[in-house]
Order: C-alpha cells, then sequence, then structure tokens
C-alpha cells in the first residue's frame, strides 16, 4: 500500500511511497526519500551530502512519481459543465476554491474574475477576422512555454470554441483552459482557466494566462484590464 506524506516540519522535504530514510528534525522523525530541495534549506539544519539526490535519481524518483499520479488518476475527471452556457450564453462561473479564473464572474470578485480580450482593439491596423484571430490564438497557445512546463493540448475546437488541456510534467494534473468568440461581441474574447484537482494552484491559471495575453499583445491583440 503506498502512502504520501507530507513533511510539515521540513519544508525542504518531500516524502512519498515507502521509508528509505529517517530524518529526525527538533525530535521528530520523519520517514522518506533522500531529501528533495524544494525551497532553501534552513541555516540550522545540516544537510548529510548522501543525502543529495543525484541527476540520475532524480529522473528515476520522476518516474515514480507519474506512475504514482496515474494509479490515483491525478489528472481528475473532465468537469461536465465545460463549455458554453445557455442561460445566459457564457463561459462556467469558478467554484470556490482558489484555483480557477474565468472573464464570467463579476469585476468585484478579485480571486477568480479576469478581464476579455480583444483581438481587434482601436489603433490595429490590420484587423483581423474572427477565424484569422482564432489561428494567432491556437499559433501562442502551441509557441508560448507555459508556467511549470504545463503541456498544451487542444482537444475541442469549434468556429467560436476553443478547449485546451494542459498538463503537469510529472503528477500528470490536469487545466482545462476555454476561450470562445461570441458572435454578438465584436472583436472579444472570453476565457477561462480551471485546475481539475485541488484548492489551489499557487497563481498558474493565472501567470499562464498573462503569459498568452503578452504575446498577443505582440500581435496587436488588448486586454480590458492587465492581470
Amino acid at each position: 500500500m503506498f502512502t504520501l506524506t507530507q513533511s510539515m516540519a521540513l519544508s525542504s522535504t518531500f516524502c512519498i511511497f515507502n521509508t528509505t530514510h529517517t530524518i529526525k528534525h527538533n525530535n521528530i522523525i520523519v520517514s522518506c526519500f533522500p531529501r528533495f530541495q524544494l525551497s532553501h534549506k534552513p541555516k540550522d539544519v545540516k544537510i548529510n551530502p548522501t543525502h543529495q539526490i543525484k541527476r540520475r535519481e532524480l529522473i528515476l524518483r520522476s518516474g515514480e512519481l507519474a506512475t504514482f499520479a496515474a494509479l490515483f488518476n491525478l489528472s481528475g475527471k473532465k468537469p461536465e459543465y465545460l463549455g458554453v452556457q445557455n442561460n445566459p450564453p457564457s463561459l462556467a462561473l469558478c467554484p470556490l476554491t482558489k484555483n480557477c479564473i474565468s472573464t464570467s464572474e463579476d469585476v468585484t470578485n478579485l480571486t477568480h474574475y479576469a478581464p476579455p480580450w480583444n483581438y481587434n482593439p482601436e489603433g490595429r491596423k490590420d484587423r483581423v477576422s474572427r477565424e484569422e484571430a482564432m489561428e494567432e490564438l491556437i499559433d501562442v497557445i502551441e509557441s508560448t512555454i507555459p508556467p511549470e512546463n504545463f503541456t498544451p493540448r487542444i482537444v475541442d475546437r469549434t468556429e467560436d470554441y476553443l478547449r485546451v488541456e494542459y498538463q503537469s510534467p510529472i503528477f500528470g494534473l490536469v487545466d482545462d483552459v476555454e476561450f470562445w468568440f461570441p458572435q454578438d461581441k465584436d472583436s472579444i474574447v472570453e476565457y477561462r482557466s480551471a485546475s481539475r484537482v485541488g484548492n489551489f494552484d499557487f497563481d498558474v491559471n493565472r501567470r499562464r494566462i498573462k503569459a498568452m495575453r503578452l504575446e498577443l499583445e505582440k500581435r496587436g491583440w488588448a486586454s480590458q484590464d492587465s492581470i
């Protein structure tokens, strides 16, 4: 039986699966893999060099983590409410968790709101059609390196809608990112970016959208506000 334990006493230690080493810190014994540096180690903690993970061992550990993610389906199930809603036509709102942003949210919701984009803003000389704008967006999706090196995969596309799954490189976690080109709103693009599992995303979804917006601005797009 696998056990997943995160050490609260040692922020620089990641513990998973069966015991391989025992570390004693402040009279607390923690069983875990050799130390996996996730943050700067405290100055008062002495690190045994034999506990350092070599590059090859790190690759092997990454493979074990990926297997663990597959066994326990950490990618999560695709939400049934994705897509353009009917009443009123819009993308879905966010859940209460802090791992989602959406242009459908109220502007006063600072946790979940994000401003729409305009691909033909005032001042753009080479105006483009909706079809051309979607191609520009797809090119940015495929060429922009997203935060945390998530891998994008376009899984759904219509004449006015695009859904992309972003998957993390180790745990296989999946974020669903949607883009909608409403026909009744000239040159406007609505979007929603949300993680399938967990309660926090450390701003990955917001940073992903910002990275794409900055690239789209180079092509003449604009945002109603900055995030």
